[in-house]
C-alpha cells in the first residue's frame, strides 16, 4: 500500500472512529516515515480476536513504510484501565504478567515483520521505565500537568464514580497519567508521533498528546479505531460462554474457524473491510448481491483467511476437514487430533465408562431430556452414531462404535452433536 493512500484507505474501510488534526497527520504520513504505537495490557497468557484489528492496522502502516511499535503494558497491567469498565479488574502479579509476555510477543509476530531494514516492528515493555520511577518524581514532573477537574469529568471516570457499589480506586484513577507517560517516553526515545487504539482509549491518547506538547511544544497525533461489538451488542471476540483466544491451546483452530463462519450477515462486509486485503470495490460488489449463498461464501473466505493467518495452513486444513466431516457425515475421514480439537472446545463432550444403551446415552449426553424422548428420536430416524443412522431403540453401543479406541460421535439431527470419550 502506498503511504499517500493510507488515511484515505482507513476512512473507506470505516477504520477511523476519531483522529486528531487529520490534515496535519496526513501531511506527516505523506512526507516521511513515521513511528507509531499501540499498547496492549497483559491480562491473560494469550491475545484474543478483539486484538486482531489494531494489530492489522499497525501492519497496514508498516506495509506503507512506517515503523510500528507494540507496547506491552507490564506496568499498566498491574493497575487496570477503568475506561468503560463496570468494576475494577482483578490484578495479577508481576511474575505472572512477565510469564505471559513471551507468548503474547510470539502472537504479535504473526502480524508484524520484525526483520526489515528500516521499519522493523518493535516490542517494548513499559515496566522498563516505571520500575525505577519514584512516586515523588512522577508526581512532581508528570502529575502537576494534569487537572483533577478534567480527569473526573471524563465519561469513563464519571460512570464509575456514580456507581455506589464499585466506585473507582485511586489506582485505576491514575491509569490515565500512566498511559500519557507511555506516549511521552516513546516520543522521547523513538520519536513516536502517533498512537492508535480502540475508541475507548480516546481520553488516554489525548492526555499523552497534551503531555508531550507541554514538554516539547511539538504536535503528536491520535487515531482511534471502532470498538467492535457484534449486532447483539456483545463485545467482539466474546461468546456467551468464553473468549475466542489466538492461542490454539485455549481456543482450538476448529472453534476459531467456526466463529468466523457463523458471524451474522450484518457483519460480513464490515469485517471484510476490517480484516482482509480485499479491495473496497470487491467488498461493495459482495454487499450489492442480496444472496445468502454469496454471504456464506464470504464468511468462508474470512474464516479461511484469518485461520490461516493466526494458526497456519495445516490448522486451516484440519478445521475445514473437521467441519466437512461433521456436517456432511464423513466422520471416518477425521484424524485423532481432529477429535481432540472437538473434545477441547468444538462441541459438547462427555466421558463415560462402560457401554450403555443408545437411549440412556442420549439422555446422559443431554441430546434427549428423557428415555421416552430418546425413543421417539430414534424411531423418527434423527439419531446417528458416527454419521450412521440408528433406528433400533434397543441398540446398545459396542466396540464397533468406537473410533481410535476412545471416541464415538453421537448426533441428533444435522447440527446437534455430542462427543463420547470412553474411559
Amino acid at each position: 500500500m502506498h503511504k499517500f493512500d493510507l488515511i484515505n484507505e482507513f476512512k473507506t474501510r470505516d477504520l477511523i472512529a476519531q483522529v486528531t488534526n487529520e490534515e496535519k497527520l496526513i501531511y506527516k504520513i505523506n512526507n516521511g516515515n513515521v513511528s507509531l504505537y499501540c499498547g496492549f495490557d497483559v491480562t491473560a497468557d494469550s491475545l484474543h480476536i478483539g486484538h486482531i484489528l489494531p494489530l492489522l492496522c499497525l501492519k497496514r502502516f508498516q506495509d506503507a513504510g512506517h515503523k510500528p511499535i507494540v507496547l506491552i503494558g507490564g506496568a499498566t497491567s498491574l493497575i487496570g484501565d477503568p475506561s468503560f469498565k463496570i468494576s475494577e479488574r482483578q490484578l495479577n502479579s508481576i511474575e505472572l504478567i512477565d510469564a505471559w509476555k513471551e507468548s503474547i510477543s510470539n502472537q504479535i509476530s504473526l502480524f508484524l515483520d520484525f526483520n526489515l531494514n528500516f521499519n522493523s516492528a518493535m516490542i517494548v515493555n513499559n515496566y522498563e521505565w516505571f520500575e525505577n520511577l519514584s512516586l515523588l518524581q512522577f508526581l512532581c514532573t508528570i502529575g502537576k500537568h494534569f487537572s483533577v477537574n478534567k480527569m473526573i469529568n471524563r465519561d469513563a471516570v464519571k460512570k464509575r464514580i456514580i456507581r455506589t457499589d464499585t466506585g473507582i480506586s485511586f489506582t485505576e484513577f491514575s491509569y490515565n497519567l500512566l498511559q500519557a507517560y507511555d506516549f511521552y517516553v516513546l516520543y522521547k526515545k523513538y520519536k513516536v508521533i502517533l498512537q492508535i487504539g480502540g475508541s475507548d482509549q480516546w481520553g488516554n491518547i489525548t492526555s499523552g498528546i497534551n503531555l508531550i506538547r507541554r514538554f516539547y511544544s511539538d504536535e503528536t497525533f491520535g487515531l482511534t479505531l471502532p470498538l467492535l461489538t457484534q449486532k447483539n451488542g456483545v463485545k467482539f471476540g466474546k461468546t456467551e460462554k468464553n473468549t475466542i483466544w489466538l492461542d490454539k491451546n485455549k481456543t482450538s483452530s476448529y472453534k476459531f474457524y467456526q466463529y468466523w463462519v457463523n458471524i451474522s450477515d450484518f457483519d460480513v462486509c464490515r469485517f471484510l473491510k476490517f480484516f482482509t486485503v480485499l479491495s473496497i470495490l470487491e467488498i461493495n460488489a459482495i454487499a450489492s448481491v442480496n444472496s445468502s449463498l454469496e454471504l456464506n461464501k464470504s464468511k468462508l473466505f474470512l474464516a479461511e483467511y484469518l485461520t490461516k493467518m493466526v494458526h497456519g495452513e495445516n490448522a486451516l486444513k484440519a478445521a475445514k476437514r473437521i467441519s466437512s466431516c461433521l456436517f456432511y457425515g464423513d466422520v471416518f475421514s477425521m484424524k485423532e487430533s481432529d477429535f481432540f480439537q472437538l473434545e477441547q472446545d468444538g462441541i459438547p463432550s462427555i466421558k463415560i465408562s462402560g457401554f450403555l444403551s443408545l437411549k440412556q446415552l442420549l439422555v446422559d449426553s443431554h441430546l434427549a431430556s428423557s428415555r421416552t424422548q430418546a425413543r421417539h428420536m430414534i424411531e423418527s430416524n434423527s439419531v446417528t452414531i458416527n454419521s450412521i443412522k440408528q433406528n433400533n431403540e434397543m441398540y446398545v453401543l459396542s466396540n464397533n462404535d468406537v473410533i481410535f479406541n476412545k471416541y464415538t460421535l453421537l448426533s441428533r439431527g444435522k447440527k446437534t452433536f455430542c462427543l463420547i470419550h470412553w474411559i
